[in-house]
Order: structure tokens, then C-alpha cells, then sequence
């Protein structure tokens, strides 16, 4: 049974398909996503939810708001994000209020619904859709939740702030000076991208509430930030090509290196102890963790049988620790490794280095993750370390 996966960050929005196209910019830039349709243990890094608020009474919507808000925090949530409608339709005041109160003391709503790619964007505090004032479109006579205020600021009660966008650190100073609620401008995706680097250097307490169009640059800023799982190297080829390039993996100071003896897999009770020990000791601040076939010079160890025990064990690491994903070497051990993670293919995304492809596992509980295979034959000396920190650092690079 899989370990289900900390969230680390929660999506909140007001309407189902506001929190789907938040999380699916979260999903493009490599994060693990899931859209919950109902509460549930959150088994993705980004976990978004609906409460089906926008039209409520504010009362209502708040409580629900704010009960999404503890329920994902309480799970592990370290960053949130609240979506609202980039014309700001609904009790947006409310559940900004009932949000920063359910994530922090300290919180700080840092808001822009600016979308530019749709035509929303926000000038000088003020709403636009493809440059006309929110409240003189259709929008401003909406029969359900009308906007009758464009300037953002007067519309919610807020501070106003422009940014430097010089120095990320000096912009969060003034987002948490003009706080608890501060209303950004931003016209373009490059303004995006600043006011994303601002808060993010303002820290878990801060609270952005905007559109799809803000979520997909903190997508980016935040992976960035986030310190990379570590890989799993499984080396079942004897070539001596292969064997090289473990000995400048362990020359890495970031590696751990399993390796057993012949006598360890030459029988079943004599593996079951040593894989117990290995996922005992299992260190998830090392960088790369490498499980490496003993050299079998006598030809005594069946390949297909080392194969599988590998393949099994790295299942047993994955299920009970979050990893980046996979280095595989070894035709025998790759097939191996797929099966043992009920993967039903691999989705190919580009090459570490020439004959040495990365993709990403398709299907099974470890779908998404990232696997490199090499033939034991293949690449330079530094392969595998290179084929490892491209596994670790592969979120965000296939957006």
C-alpha cells in the first residue's frame, strides 16, 4: 500500500472549474495535482478544492472557505493559493477575511485576479477586461453576483501597492507593510512573474488570491524554491561501462550506495533481511540513493531474479518515501522496475545526454514521477550522476 503524499500546496477556490484551471497550470509546471471533488486524504503536491462559494451568502461562503482553508493545512499545506474569478464576482472580502484567519496570524493577501492571456489585467489598481473598466462590462449587471467597482482596492477595503520589481525581497517589504490585504498591478506576464517572486520571498504567510494567470508563475516560483526529493538509481548491468559510473556516483558526497552480497540474494530469507535494513536506513536528505547488483563473476546469480528483487525494493523505497523518481540501468532491471511500479508506460520528454532518455511514468501510484533508462553500456563517466540530478531537478522543466 502506497504512503499517501503531503501536500504542499493547498488550491482553494470558489467554483470547480476556477480550481481546475488553477491546478492544471500547478500540473504544467511538473507538480504532482489532484482535483478533489470531495474531502479526502490529499495524495498529490498540490491539492485543489472547490467550495462552490461564489454565488453563497458572504457568511457561508467564509465558513467554507475557511473550513478548505484548516482542513488542507492541517494535512501538510505549507503555501496556499486562493483562487477567485478574474472579474471578481462573489463575496470575495469574506473569504479573503475567513482565509487569512484559518492560515495564519501573520497572513497577507496579496491580491491581483490579473489574467493576461484572457485580457484581464489591473493598471494603477483598476480591473480591466480587454481594457475596459470591470463594472462597464457585462459583468457589471452579472444577475447573480454583479461587480459594481473597479478599482480593486475600494471594491475589497484594501491597500494599494506598485511594486519596484527591481529586488524580490524589497517587493515583499511592501506587500507585508501595506498588508493584511494589498492589491498588486499587473499588466503583462512578466508582471506576473515579479509579483510571483514577491511572494514567494514573503514567505508561507502570505496568501495570494488571484487568478489562473498569477497561479501559473508561483507554480514556477514556488517549485523553484521547494528543495528536490532525492532519486533512486537501481544498477542491475554488469557492464563495466556501468560499473564506472557508480563509482563517480558514490564519489558524490550526496549518494548513498546499497549494494549486496552475493550470499544476499541468494536466497529468500537472506533478502528479506537485507532489504529490510535498506528501508530502515533509507536517508531522504541524500540527494541519490543507489541499489547496485553485486559483480557476479561466477555467473551463480540468475539476472531475471536479481532483476525482480530490485525492481521489488525500489517499489517498497517509493511506497514508503516521496521521491523525485528513478535511474534505471539495465534493460533487465528497467523492465523489472516498471512492473514492480504497475507503470503502463513512459511518457518520453528528452534526453539526459545523447542515447540516455528522461521521461515521466504513466499510470500506477508513482504516476508522473520522473525515470531515466540507460543501457549499462552507455555514456560518459558521470552519467548516472547527471541522469540523477536531472530525475531530482526535472519539476517545472517540462511545462
Amino acid at each position: 500500500m502506497s504512503t499517501p503524499v503531503t501536500p504542499r500546496v493547498a488550491v482553494v477556490a470558489d467554483d470547480l472549474t476556477g480550481a481546475g484551471d488553477t491546478a492544471v497550470q500547478f500540473l504544467r509546471a511538473g507538480w504532482s495535482t489532484e482535483l478533489q471533488l470531495d474531502a479526502a486524504t490529499p495524495n498529490a503536491e498540490v491539492v485543489a478544492v472547490s467550495t462552490d462559494s461564489r454565488a453563497l451568502p458572504a457568511d457561508l461562503a467564509a465558513a467554507a472557505a475557511a473550513e478548505a482553508v484548516r482542513r488542507l493545512r492541517d494535512a501538510g499545506a505549507a503555501r496556499l493559493y486562493k483562487k477567485v474569478d478574474s472579474t471578481l464576482r462573489g463575496p470575495i472580502r469574506a473569504e479573503i477575511d475567513a482565509v487569512l484567519d484559518a492560515w495564519s496570524p501573520d497572513a497577507v493577501a496579496v491580491v491581483c485576479p490579473a489574467f493576461p492571456a484572457n485580457g484581464r489585467t489591473v493598471r494603477d489598481g483598476v480591473l480591466l477586461v480587454d481594457g475596459v473598466e470591470v463594472h462597464r462590462t457585462a459583468v457589471g449587471t452579472d444577475p447573480v453576483t454583479p461587480v459594481s467597482e473597479s478599482r480593486v482596492a475600494v471594491l475589497l477595503g484594501a491597500g494599494h501597492v506598485r511594486l519596484t520589481g527591481v529586488d524580490a525581497a524589497a517587493d515583499a517589504a511592501l506587500l507585508r507593510a501595506a498588508g493584511p490585504i494589498v492589491v498588486a498591478d499587473a499588466e503583462t506576464d512578466e508582471d506576473l512573474a515579479r509579483l510571483a517572486a514577491a511572494v514567494t520571498a514573503l514567505g508561507p504567510d502570505a496568501v495570494p488570491v488571484g487568478s489562473a494567470g498569477l497561479a501559473a508563475r508561483l507554480a514556477d516560483s514556488w517549485a523553484a524554491e521547494a528543495e528536490p526529493a532525492p532519486a533512486l538509481v537501481v544498477v542491475t548491468s554488469l557492464h563495466q561501462t556501468a560499473r564506472g559510473q557508480v563509482e563517480e556516483l558514490a564519489a558524490d558526497d550526496r549518494t548513498r550506495i546499497e549494494q549486496p552480497a552475493p550470499r544476499d540474494l541468494a536466497d529468500d530469507a537472506a533478502w528479506r533481511a537485507w532489504s529490510a535494513g535498506v528501508l530502515d536506513r533509507f536517508d531522504p536528505a541524500a540527494a541519490h540513493t543507489a541499489l547496485v547488483a553485486p559483480e557476479d563473476r561466477d555467473g551463480a546469480l540468475d539476472p531475471a531474479s536479481v532483476a525482480r528483487r530490485f525492481g521489488a525494493l525500489a517499489a517498497d523505497l517509493a511506497a514508503r518515501h516521496e521521491l523525485s523518481g528513478f535511474v534505471v540501468t539495465g534493460g533487465d532491471g528497467a523492465r523489472a522496475l516498471t512492473a514492480a511500479l504497475d507503470a503502463r508506460a513512459i511518457a518520453l520528454t528528452g534526453e539526459v545526454a545523447p542515447g540516455i532518455p528522461l521521461g515521466t511514468l504513466s499510470g500506477g501510484p508513482r504516476h508522473g514521477r520522473a525515470i531515466v533508462t540507460k543501457a549499462g553500456g552507455f555514456g560518459s563517466p558521470t552519467a548516472l550522476l547527471e541522469a540523477a540530478d536531472a530525475v531530482r531537478h526535472t519539476k517545472g522543466r517540462n511545462a
